[in-house]
């Protein structure tokens, strides 16, 4: 743990803004939301707005959570394969506008 990764922080304190990165250290984007489960109070996950649209972040793979950074527990490569979080407006609009592209030739 280096001075950069901050003090660690409970779930329920981690703020949006915050910058995700991935076990090799890539940045892949900024805390959008916490998922909590509410009927068990513990922790779902995180959402993950990244250059391609919000990405669900499952609890297994958040390694640690700080004041500064969350650090995952998987690659880079995997990241990028993330579920895109259902309900998430900008990822609905971009499938649906290259759906039209592609029917529209």
């Amino acid at each position: 743990m280096s001075a950069d990764d901050g003090e660690p922080i409970g779930y329920k304190a981690l703020p949006r803004g915050v910058p995700v990165h991935t076990s090799e250290g890539v940045r892949f984007g900024t805390v959008h939301e916490v998922k909590d489960n509410v009927r068990e109070h513990i922790f779902d996950g995180i959402v993950v707005d990244t250059p391609d649209g919000r990405r669900f972040v499952d609890a297994p793979e958040v390694a640690r959570i700080s004041t500064a950074r969350v650090t995952l527990t998987i690659d880079a490569r995997t990241a990028q394969a993330l579920p895109v979080e259902p309900g998430a407006v900008g990822a609905i609009g971009e499938r649906a506008r290259r759906w039209r592209r592609r029917l529209s030739r």
